[in-house]
């Protein structure tokens, strides 16, 4: 670790020469041991606080709520791909993503339409701390397997959230 901080050799070095000891080599013994030593006082600190355990809940409910929106956007099954070439992989990924960001963006843009509308300040200061307290990530109200028209007359905007070459 000291010629890591002095420079001296990079981690990779490091990585790559533990890699070639047996997993009987003294240093590797002493690094596992280490690794122990900084869990233990990881769950320690996790039992003792309350804290801790309900910001490390928080976080896995966002990447719980994140992985669902991937599967509810995706068609089929989300964990495999049904093309076999990369460069179409990652098109359809990219597709994915699109429609994941844009739902996003709707949702962004209807909050900040229903806050502008709140008819005072303290209806307006509820809704900040709601959207605030929750994620954007919300697709319930989104047909995924509608049909869609994209025709002039249905492409009107019931919430009056104009596009932007019409919003001046």
């Amino acid at each position: 670790m000291a010629t890591i901080k002095l420079k001296e050799n990079t981690a990779s070095d490091i990585f790559r020469r533990l890699n070639s000891y047996s997993r009987q080599h003294a240093l590797y013994q002493t690094l596992k041991a280490f690794g122990q030593i900084i869990k233990s006082l990881f769950i320690l600190r996790y039992v003792d606080g309350l804290a801790l355990r309900q910001a490390i809940e928080k976080q896995l409910n966002k990447v719980e709520l994140a992985n669902r929106f991937t599967r509810a956007v995706a068609v089929g099954n989300p964990r495999e791909y049904t093309q076999t070439e990369k460069e179409e992989q990652e098109i359809a990924e990219g597709c994915n993503r699109l429609i994941r960001n844009s739902i996003i963006c709707w949702n962004y843009l209807y909050l900040t339409r229903r806050v502008e509308k709140a008819p005072d300040a303290e209806a307006r200061e509820n809704l900040l701390h709601l959207i605030a307290a929750h994620s954007p990530m919300s697709w319930a109200h989104i047909n995924m397997l509608g049909e869609y028209d994209f025709s002039e007359e249905k492409l009107r905007d019931t919430l009056g959230i104009l596009p932007p070459k019409n919003a001046a």
